[in-house]
């Protein structure tokens, strides 16, 4: 392990404003000259995606470069949609520093040989938006990119940032994931080879391309090399977006974020396609990915979410499972049956009117759903219910026995929005 401790952050600035493009240069020069090396440079790196999949960028880049090697130019796409309600990593990012996350977007361009950069925001956030399209007009002024970058936005709906809905809405269709294959590396927006990121895996890019893979190998483990943004919230005292090394642990993370507000019961790990795990478990566990595993979480959409003991993680669990069984696209039996259902069943536990057989049919259907729908929506949200089978078994059989505890009439911790309607 290189390091454990927090080093001055790489992605994030000081001042929390948007950083202009004259700033953006005096931090970090010049967008570097288009380098054939530069997936060679990302697979020593050992960088991996930052939108939830943990895929490496170099593999990614070259399925799509040799794709493109024929006839069929390539298309690059910036996925900011962040449609992941306890997250604010990506926005926050790509509001401060939008420039970075732009020079990434076209260094994979020149890389995999793309003719179009589309940066894909969530139609909701209108500041965000402006904020990008203002950078994106400077740059162009200022002569700085040669093919211009298309902002186009998305409807507000969780599953809208998959790959393949990414796809479709790009293509003019809803935005509703489809069935692979085949990805979008071979035939994607347009019928072209298609690279996908997360702004804040371009972000990383933009750096290596400048300081090089030793550099970004000297933060975090040789696992997992590099830092990441993470989101903190719940029940800590100072909640945000940090940026944290790999390898630092769960319990000094959220010490930086100034610690627990309340003595913690459970940690969510990943975001609602995370997995809970309890509190004293993973606070001293590494924050890497294979460490994670061996705890049953993951790095997931980067959230930290701290549930204190004087909340429900019933009820918790119980809104973040109505949540994500009504924003399924309903396109195949799992999705629009087996979601609704499972969620019904944990509701009558939530609200103390559950039957003596209800746990143990939670149980069988969280294991009966994974890997029958027509996308992953419903295996992200079976993981889920199953983590919460695990860590609040007590008290679900109280809530069975006894009937909804008080604590599931405080305020929710966790944010699970009633989100507009419509895919287009």
């Amino acid at each position: 392990m290189t390091g454990v401790h927090a080093r001055a952050s790489r992605l994030l600035p000081e001042s929390p404003a948007p950083e202009r493009l004259e700033q953006h240069v005096a931090a970090f020069g010049p967008r570097p000259e288009p380098r054939t090396a530069l997936i060679g440079e990302l697979e020593r790196s050992g960088l991996t995606g930052r939108g939830g999949a943990g895929f490496s960028a170099a593999t990614k880049w070259r399925a799509v470069a040799a794709e493109a090697a024929g006839a069929r130019a390539a298309v690059v796409v910036a996925d900011a949609v962040e449609t992941e309600p306890a997250s604010l990593k990506d926005r926050t990012l790509l509001a401060l520093r939008p420039h970075l996350v732009l020079d990434g977007l076209q260094l994979a361009a020149e890389a995999v040989g793309a003719t179009r950069m589309v940066v894909y925001l969530s139609r909701a956030n209108d500041a965000l938006v402006r904020t990008v399209t203002a950078a994106i007009d400077k740059r162009t002024r200022s002569g700085r990119d040669g093919t211009d970058i298309e902002v186009r936005t998305a409807p507000t709906r969780y599953v809208a940032g998959e790959e393949t809905a990414v796809v479709n809405r790009l293509n003019g269709r809803p935005a509703r994931p489809r069935a692979v294959p085949p990805r979008p590396y071979s035939a994607g927006i347009d019928g072209r080879p298609t690279l996908l990121h997360n702004v804040e895996t371009l972000a990383h890019v933009a750096l290596i391309a400048r300081r090089g893979a030793d550099w970004f190998r000297e933060a975090g483990t040789p696992g997992s090399p590099g830092t990441a943004l993470v989101t903190i919230t719940g029940a800590v005292r100072t909640p945000g977006v940090r940026e944290v090394e790999f390898g630092e642990t769960v319990g000094h993370i959220i010490d930086r974020a100034g610690g627990a507000a309340a003595e913690p019961a459970a940690i969510l790990l990943g975001g609602y396609f995370g997995r809970w795990v309890q509190a004293d478990r993973v606070w001293p566990v590494p924050y890497e990915r294979d460490a994670l595993r061996r705890v049953h979480g993951s790095l997931g959409a980067g959230v930290i979410a701290v549930l204190p003991r004087t909340a429900c993680g019933v009820a918790e669990s119980d809104r973040v499972l109505a949540f994500l069984a009504r924003e399924s696209a309903g396109q195949c039996g799992p999705c629009q049956f087996g979601l609704p259902a499972m969620s019904e069943a944990l509701h009558t536990v939530a609200t103390g009117r559950a039957r003596p057989h209800t746990l143990s049919t939670l149980a069988r259907w969280s294991q009966e759903i994974p890997g029958r729908g027509a996308c992953r929506h419903p295996d992200g949200a079976s993981l889920f219910v199953a983590s919460a089978l695990e860590v609040f078994a007590e008290d679900l059989a109280r809530h069975v026995r006894d009937g909804a505890c008080r604590a599931s009439r405080r305020p929710p911790i966790l944010p699970t929005p009633v989100l507009p309607g419509g895919w287009r």
